[in-house]
Protein backbone atom coordinates (compact mmCIF):
# COMPACT_ATOMS: atom_id res chain seq x y z
CA UNK A 1 0.00 0.00 0.00
CA UNK A 2 2.69 2.12 1.29
CA UNK A 3 4.61 1.41 -2.08
CA UNK A 4 1.43 2.71 -4.18
CA UNK A 5 1.07 5.84 -2.65
CA UNK A 6 4.79 6.19 -2.99
CA UNK A 7 4.18 5.64 -6.44
CA UNK A 8 1.12 7.72 -6.69
CA UNK A 9 2.93 10.57 -5.02
CA UNK A 10 5.86 10.42 -7.32
CA UNK A 11 3.21 10.43 -10.65
CA UNK A 12 1.91 13.50 -9.26
CA UNK A 13 4.98 15.10 -8.84
CA UNK A 14 6.31 14.73 -12.45
CA UNK A 15 2.93 15.48 -13.80
CA UNK A 16 3.27 19.06 -11.88
CA UNK A 17 6.87 19.67 -13.02
CA UNK A 18 6.33 18.45 -16.52
CA UNK A 19 3.23 21.42 -16.46
CA UNK A 20 4.83 23.93 -14.37
CA UNK A 21 8.52 23.33 -16.74
CA UNK A 22 5.71 24.26 -19.79
CA UNK A 23 4.21 27.31 -18.19
CA UNK A 24 8.03 28.49 -17.52
CA UNK A 25 9.31 28.17 -20.93
CA UNK A 26 7.09 30.95 -22.80
CA UNK A 27 7.64 33.13 -20.06
CA UNK A 28 11.87 32.87 -19.97
CA UNK A 29 11.34 32.85 -23.69
CA UNK A 30 9.43 35.95 -24.01
CA UNK A 31 11.18 38.80 -26.03
CA UNK A 32 12.51 41.97 -23.98
CA UNK A 33 10.08 44.80 -23.68
CA UNK A 34 10.86 48.50 -24.14
CA UNK A 35 8.92 51.24 -23.50
CA UNK A 36 11.01 54.10 -25.17
CA UNK A 37 10.81 58.15 -25.69
CA UNK A 38 8.84 58.32 -29.45
CA UNK A 39 11.45 60.82 -29.97
CA UNK A 40 13.84 57.50 -29.77
CA UNK A 41 12.61 56.07 -32.57
CA UNK A 42 14.76 56.14 -35.38
CA UNK A 43 17.91 55.78 -33.45
CA UNK A 44 16.74 52.61 -31.01
CA UNK A 45 15.17 51.39 -34.46
CA UNK A 46 18.33 51.15 -35.76
CA UNK A 47 20.18 49.99 -32.06
CA UNK A 48 17.74 46.98 -31.87
CA UNK A 49 18.42 45.99 -35.64
CA UNK A 50 22.28 45.86 -34.67
CA UNK A 51 21.50 43.82 -31.07
CA UNK A 52 19.05 41.10 -33.27
CA UNK A 53 22.04 40.72 -35.90
CA UNK A 54 24.33 39.90 -33.52
CA UNK A 55 22.49 38.07 -30.69
CA UNK A 56 19.56 36.64 -32.41
CA UNK A 57 17.54 37.91 -29.80
CA UNK A 58 14.26 39.63 -30.27
CA UNK A 59 13.10 42.87 -28.31
CA UNK A 60 9.61 44.26 -28.56
CA UNK A 61 9.52 48.12 -28.22
CA UNK A 62 6.83 50.53 -27.60
CA UNK A 63 6.79 54.28 -28.11
CA UNK A 64 5.07 56.57 -26.60
CA UNK A 65 4.90 59.95 -24.71
CA UNK A 66 7.35 59.41 -21.59
CA UNK A 67 4.68 60.03 -19.08
CA UNK A 68 2.25 57.66 -21.18
CA UNK A 69 4.33 55.10 -20.81
CA UNK A 70 5.61 55.67 -16.62
CA UNK A 71 1.43 55.59 -16.29
CA UNK A 72 1.14 52.76 -18.15
CA UNK A 73 4.05 50.94 -16.16
CA UNK A 74 2.16 51.96 -12.92
CA UNK A 75 -0.78 50.40 -14.07
CA UNK A 76 0.92 47.17 -14.53
CA UNK A 77 1.74 47.14 -17.94
CA UNK A 78 4.86 44.37 -18.54
CA UNK A 79 7.70 46.04 -18.99
CA UNK A 80 11.89 44.82 -18.99
CA UNK A 81 13.04 48.45 -19.96
CA UNK A 82 12.17 52.36 -19.51
CA UNK A 83 13.61 54.84 -21.35
CA UNK A 84 12.41 58.40 -20.78
CA UNK A 85 12.99 61.67 -22.09
CA UNK A 86 13.07 63.79 -18.89
CA UNK A 87 13.92 63.50 -15.78
CA UNK A 88 10.86 64.38 -14.62
CA UNK A 89 9.10 61.41 -15.61
CA UNK A 90 11.94 58.95 -14.87
CA UNK A 91 12.09 60.59 -11.17
CA UNK A 92 8.00 59.32 -10.71
CA UNK A 93 8.84 56.10 -12.05
CA UNK A 94 11.63 55.86 -9.44
CA UNK A 95 9.39 57.39 -6.88
CA UNK A 96 6.67 54.57 -7.20
CA UNK A 97 9.62 51.90 -7.10
CA UNK A 98 8.80 51.48 -10.53
CA UNK A 99 12.40 51.00 -11.91
CA UNK A 100 15.81 49.88 -10.05
CA UNK A 101 17.69 52.87 -9.37
CA UNK A 102 21.29 51.00 -9.77
CA UNK A 103 20.38 50.33 -13.13
CA UNK A 104 19.51 54.14 -13.83
CA UNK A 105 21.85 55.50 -15.99
CA UNK A 106 21.94 59.37 -18.24
CA UNK A 107 22.39 58.01 -21.62
CA UNK A 108 21.57 60.63 -24.67
CA UNK A 109 21.23 64.48 -24.59
CA UNK A 110 19.41 66.72 -27.42
CA UNK A 111 18.45 69.56 -28.23
CA UNK A 112 15.17 71.83 -29.17
CA UNK A 113 14.14 73.39 -32.50
CA UNK A 114 11.16 75.43 -34.36
CA UNK A 115 10.66 74.07 -37.58
CA UNK A 116 8.39 74.75 -40.83
CA UNK A 117 6.99 73.08 -43.63
CA UNK A 118 9.95 72.41 -46.00
CA UNK A 119 10.35 75.39 -48.57
CA UNK A 120 8.19 77.37 -46.10
CA UNK A 121 9.87 81.02 -46.23
CA UNK A 122 9.70 82.14 -42.26
CA UNK A 123 12.34 83.48 -40.76
CA UNK A 124 12.23 83.43 -37.09
CA UNK A 125 14.87 85.00 -34.28
CA UNK A 126 14.46 83.08 -31.23
CA UNK A 127 15.83 86.27 -29.26
CA UNK A 128 13.55 87.71 -25.77
CA UNK A 129 10.40 88.88 -26.83
CA UNK A 130 10.55 87.59 -30.75
CA UNK A 131 6.70 88.63 -32.27
CA UNK A 132 5.94 84.49 -32.76
CA UNK A 133 2.02 85.13 -32.73
CA UNK A 134 2.58 87.11 -36.25
CA UNK A 135 4.88 84.40 -37.51
CA UNK A 136 2.01 81.85 -37.08
CA UNK A 137 -0.53 84.03 -38.16
CA UNK A 138 -4.21 81.91 -38.37
CA UNK A 139 -1.96 79.06 -37.48
CA UNK A 140 -0.95 77.06 -34.98
CA UNK A 141 2.31 76.10 -33.17
CA UNK A 142 2.74 72.24 -32.52
CA UNK A 143 3.96 71.11 -29.43
CA UNK A 144 3.62 67.69 -27.66
CA UNK A 145 1.21 68.71 -24.15
CA UNK A 146 2.66 71.28 -22.24
CA UNK A 147 1.94 69.77 -19.30
CA UNK A 148 2.97 66.46 -19.77
CA UNK A 149 4.69 65.42 -22.54
CA UNK A 150 8.48 66.04 -21.83
CA UNK A 151 9.22 68.03 -25.52
CA UNK A 152 5.85 70.11 -24.54
CA UNK A 153 7.73 71.12 -21.42
CA UNK A 154 10.50 72.21 -22.59
CA UNK A 155 8.88 74.15 -25.30
CA UNK A 156 6.52 76.17 -22.65
CA UNK A 157 9.83 76.37 -20.26
CA UNK A 158 11.53 78.07 -23.56
CA UNK A 159 8.58 80.45 -24.47
CA UNK A 160 8.00 81.69 -21.19
CA UNK A 161 11.82 82.32 -20.74
CA UNK A 162 11.96 84.59 -23.73
CA UNK A 163 8.44 86.00 -22.92
CA UNK A 164 6.11 85.28 -25.48
CA UNK A 165 4.50 82.62 -23.93
CA UNK A 166 1.33 84.74 -22.69
CA UNK A 167 0.69 86.03 -26.82
CA UNK A 168 0.63 82.20 -28.21
CA UNK A 169 -0.57 80.32 -25.09
CA UNK A 170 -4.17 80.12 -26.80
CA UNK A 171 -2.70 79.17 -30.21
CA UNK A 172 -1.07 76.02 -29.39
CA UNK A 173 -1.82 72.90 -31.19
CA UNK A 174 -1.20 70.63 -28.39
CA UNK A 175 -0.32 66.50 -29.21
CA UNK A 176 0.23 63.26 -27.29
CA UNK A 177 3.73 62.28 -27.87
CA UNK A 178 6.28 64.76 -30.08
CA UNK A 179 6.14 62.95 -32.74
CA UNK A 180 2.42 63.89 -33.21
CA UNK A 181 3.85 67.37 -33.32
CA UNK A 182 6.19 67.08 -36.32
CA UNK A 183 3.70 64.98 -37.93
CA UNK A 184 1.38 68.51 -38.29
CA UNK A 185 4.03 70.53 -39.37
CA UNK A 186 5.29 67.85 -41.80
CA UNK A 187 1.71 67.88 -43.47
CA UNK A 188 1.53 71.31 -43.23
CA UNK A 189 -1.58 71.48 -40.90
CA UNK A 190 0.49 74.03 -38.22
CA UNK A 191 2.76 76.76 -40.06
CA UNK A 192 4.90 75.96 -37.25
CA UNK A 193 6.07 73.49 -33.99
CA UNK A 194 8.57 72.66 -31.48
CA UNK A 195 9.94 69.88 -31.45
CA UNK A 196 13.64 68.06 -30.81
CA UNK A 197 16.18 68.80 -33.23
CA UNK A 198 16.62 64.76 -33.73
CA UNK A 199 12.89 64.38 -34.68
CA UNK A 200 13.61 67.52 -37.45
CA UNK A 201 16.51 65.87 -38.55
CA UNK A 202 14.41 62.44 -39.26
CA UNK A 203 11.65 64.02 -41.63
CA UNK A 204 12.62 65.36 -44.83
CA UNK A 205 9.13 67.35 -45.49
CA UNK A 206 10.19 69.84 -42.43
CA UNK A 207 13.22 72.13 -41.94
CA UNK A 208 14.69 74.26 -38.71
CA UNK A 209 13.52 77.54 -38.32
CA UNK A 210 15.94 78.15 -35.61
CA UNK A 211 17.50 76.49 -31.87
CA UNK A 212 16.41 77.33 -28.81
CA UNK A 213 18.88 78.39 -26.94
CA UNK A 214 19.78 75.86 -24.30
CA UNK A 215 19.60 78.30 -21.37
CA UNK A 216 15.82 78.87 -21.77
CA UNK A 217 15.22 75.39 -20.97
CA UNK A 218 16.18 72.73 -18.53
CA UNK A 219 18.70 69.92 -19.91
CA UNK A 220 17.28 67.98 -22.30
CA UNK A 221 18.42 64.39 -20.98
CA UNK A 222 17.24 61.29 -21.31
CA UNK A 223 17.81 58.76 -18.72
CA UNK A 224 16.84 54.67 -18.85
CA UNK A 225 16.77 52.04 -16.39
CA UNK A 226 15.24 48.54 -15.59
CA UNK A 227 11.81 48.30 -14.19
CA UNK A 228 11.32 46.56 -10.54
CA UNK A 229 9.74 43.39 -12.57
CA UNK A 230 12.15 42.86 -15.31
CA UNK A 231 12.59 39.38 -15.20
CA UNK A 232 14.04 38.76 -18.36
CA UNK A 233 18.07 38.41 -18.42
CA UNK A 234 18.30 40.13 -21.25
CA UNK A 235 16.99 43.06 -20.48
CA UNK A 236 20.06 43.85 -18.49
CA UNK A 237 22.46 42.89 -21.85
CA UNK A 238 20.29 45.25 -23.83
CA UNK A 239 20.58 48.10 -21.35
CA UNK A 240 24.82 47.58 -21.42
CA UNK A 241 24.68 47.08 -25.23
CA UNK A 242 22.97 50.77 -25.30
CA UNK A 243 25.29 52.41 -23.18
CA UNK A 244 28.35 50.92 -25.37
CA UNK A 245 30.51 51.86 -28.13
CA UNK A 246 28.58 49.59 -30.70
CA UNK A 247 25.10 51.50 -30.34
CA UNK A 248 26.73 54.84 -30.14
CA UNK A 249 26.83 55.74 -33.63
CA UNK A 250 22.73 55.00 -34.23
CA UNK A 251 22.12 57.62 -31.70
CA UNK A 252 24.70 60.32 -33.15
CA UNK A 253 23.32 59.54 -36.83
CA UNK A 254 20.31 60.82 -35.38
CA UNK A 255 21.19 63.84 -33.71
CA UNK A 256 21.81 62.58 -30.04
CA UNK A 257 24.29 63.80 -27.91
CA UNK A 258 25.74 60.05 -26.24
CA UNK A 259 26.40 60.84 -22.78
CA UNK A 260 26.97 57.56 -21.68
CA UNK A 261 31.31 56.14 -21.45
CA UNK A 262 31.35 54.39 -24.45
CA UNK A 263 32.21 50.56 -23.68
CA UNK A 264 31.12 51.02 -19.94
CA UNK A 265 28.17 48.94 -20.14
CA UNK A 266 26.75 50.38 -16.82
Amino acid sequence: MQTARSGRGAFKALVFGLALACFMTPAQAKDVVVFAAASLKNALDDAVAAWKRETGKALVISYAASNALAKQIEAGAPADIFFSADFDWMDYAASKNLIRPETRTNLLGNSLVLIAPKGASVQVSLQPGFDLASALGDGRLAMGQVEAVPAGKYGKAALEKLGVWGAVKDKIAQTENVRAALLLVSRGEAPLGIVYKTDALSDPNVEIVAAFPESTHPPIVYPAALTKDAANPDAASFLNFLQSSQAKPFFERQGFNFMATPGSGS
